[in-house]
Order: structure tokens, then C-alpha cells, then sequence
């Protein structure tokens, strides 16, 4: 079992990457697009992941608001 993330809409990847790349310039993480981010410490990557995390959560709140 691979520790990869499996994207379920393969047409989808290439959007989570730009996302993922827009999220991490937001917070300042020098993340490198499809290279090695080993050197990135827990809280770099993590805070990418919030920050993606909380355009998403933002993003359903406006579209249930527009309902």
C-alpha cells in the first residue's frame, strides 16, 4: 500500500497541484512543484494543507449562502 494520496478524478490532479502550489505562496512555504520537499519541516507542510483546507471550507460556505 502506497503512502501517496490517490486522486479519485485523475482530470483532477493537475488542479490540485496548481491549488496546492497557490496555497503554498499564500503562506510563504518554498514548495518545489513536483520535486523533492523533504526539506520542508511538519509545520511548512502542514500549514499548506491548512490553508488549502480553509479556501475549501470558505469556498462551500459562499456557494451555500448563494443557494
Amino acid at each position: 500500500m502506497s503512502n501517496k494520496s490517490k486522486v479519485l478524478v485523475p482530470q483532477a490532479k493537475e488542479a490540485l497541484e496548481q491549488f496546492k502550489m497557490e496555497a503554498a505562496r499564500e503562506v510563504g512555504t518554498p514548495l518545489s512543484n513536483g520535486g523533492y520537499n523533504g526539506d520542508l519541516t511538519s509545520r511548512q507542510n502542514g500549514s499548506v494543507g491548512g490553508q488549502m483546507t480553509k479556501k475549501m471550507v470558505e469556498d462551500y460556505e459562499n456557494r451555500i449562502k448563494t443557494k
